[in-house]
């Protein structure tokens, strides 16, 4: 007679299992996310350990919340929500993605279950009710970025996508600024090392989708597209161009947002008033190819045979997906004795739940979009450009960027052009020499 009332309990759990497989598929990714799980959760973990008449529930309700959760998100790109992977990057995907939707979600299901049967003073259930307590004030702490008197200082949203605004004069020229890596994001490193840049510029610095304060922009990945990605810019240029009354703005693009920086601004120089670039992309299939024999040479001269029965393995770009590349972001750094990537996390400007997933969305954001990317080639694309030109590079920039940027560099016609070479920089010159970096804007203000 007990046996029916659990399994009455399946379908609320089911249900809400289907729900945040739908709406959080690669887990909790913003804090009204997080805590509307955490209280649905409790409720319907709750509900059923105090109505439910059989021990059943403890069985039936988590099992049937999961199995729908998985099958919900089943078709969700990313490996975030694809099966484990079995590489360092691989385990953190899998505790940042399903770990965290598990401590949000299936955790307070069963705390609550077991407070609803009316187990609430053992250690086995106090403990994880206080730590998930914790952690969720925790998650809750917004992002917030410090004022600047008399100038404008925020953390804003255009459509779907987060930028932060930043400078000490809201008269000033405006500055928009399109970060590298899929995925990343550089609102960490623009205010440990580019606070000079505010007291030039309103400097607005993106949160390209899926990355950073944009991740929960990735979904559906189906229209993540170059084209949208180029769109974005557009779009929040024109929100610039219009909250600041400027008719053109400058736009500054780094790595691989610098090559959709360039269509962007062939596709519409009429709202720029120059382009500069560093780190500068131009053909990424091209590009990895470099990698992919420069890391396979390096690996041999120096007996890294596992690293060679790897990239053998594998065999030159392009990769259908982000674990293909997963060789090539581990050693290139090695390689071309680039600084340790930082990714700029100790900033108030990104809460907790951003923190946790920076790596995911970048593994997300690059198996998505990246092989999307592969036929762009500036060489063909963009031969010429309607605007003045500022080329920024590392004197030590990877040679699979650097030999591709001189070709398309030599032949690119605009109005000007300029390349100013940073001796002991590398790819990330603007943080690495971020004086020399606001030298250049000088002289981009300057012309």
């Amino acid at each position: 007679m007990t046996f029916l009332p659990a399994l009455l309990w399946v379908l609320p759990a089911a249900v809400w299992g289907a729900v945040a497989g739908w709406w959080t598929p690669r887990g909790p990714l913003t804090i009204t996310q997080a805590l509307c799980s955490v209280a649905v959760s409790v409720a319907i973990g709750w509900s059923a350990g105090r109505f439910g008449r059989s021990r059943l529930v403890w069985l039936v309700v988590p099992l049937s919340f999961l199995i729908t959760l998985e099958l919900a998100r089943s078709g969700v790109p990313g490996p975030s929500t694809g099966p484990p992977h079995g590489s360092p990057f691989g385990v953190i995907a899998l505790v940042a993605g399903r770990g965290l939707q598990l401590a949000l979600t299936l955790l307070p299901l069963l705390l609550a279950l077991a407070a609803g049967r009316g187990i609430r003073r053992r250690v086995l259930f106090t403990i994880p009710a206080a730590a998930l307590l914790l952690f969720t004030a925790a998650v809750a702490v917004p992002a917030r970025t410090a004022g600047i008197p008399s100038g404008v200082a925020e953390l804003t949203r255009v459509g779907r996508l987060g930028v932060m605004i930043r400078g000490a004069h809201a008269d000033a020229p405006v500055l928009l600024f399109v970060p590298g890596a899929p995925g990343g994001s550089e609102l960490g490193n623009v205010r440990t090392h580019l606070g000079a840049v505010e007291q030039r510029f309103v400097m607005a610095t993106l949160d390209r989708r899926g990355g950073g304060s944009s991740y929960p922009a990735l979904d559906p990945a189906s229209r993540v597209t170059v084209d949208r990605m180029v769109d974005d810019i557009i779009e929040v240029t024109d929100y610039l161009r219009q909250r600041f009354g400027q008719d053109k703005i400058y736009l500054y693009g780094h790595s691989g947002g610098s090559v959709l920086s360039v269509l962007a601004v062939q596709r519409h120089p009429e709202k720029f008033r120059a382009y500069i670039g560093s780190g500068q992309g131009v053909d990424l299939l091209a590009s990895d190819r470099i990698f992919y024999d420069d890391i396979l040479a390096w690996a041999r001269s120096n007996g890294r045979d596992e690293v060679v029965r790897q990239m053998t393995a594998l065999g030159p770009p392009p990769y259908p997906g982000v674990w293909g590349y997963e060789p090539i972001m581990t050693y290139e750094g090695e390689v071309y004795d680039q600084r340790p990537l930082e990714f700029g996390l100790g900033v108030r400007e990104f809460t907790l739940l951003q923190k946790i997933h920076v790596l995911n969305a970048v593994l997300d954001t690059w198996d998505v979009l990246y092989p999307r990317m592969q036929d762009i080639d500036l060489r063909r694309d963009a031969p010429s450009l309607e605007v003045p030109a500022w080329f920024v590079m590392g004197g030590n920039e990877m040679r699979g960027l650097r030999v591709l940027f001189e070709d398309w560099y030599a032949q690119l016609r605009a109005p000007r052009k300029k390349l100013v070479i940073v001796p002991g920089a590398g790819h990330p010159v603007q943080f690495e020499q971020p004086d020399r970096f606001v030298e250049v804007l000088d002289d981009v203000l300057a012309g």
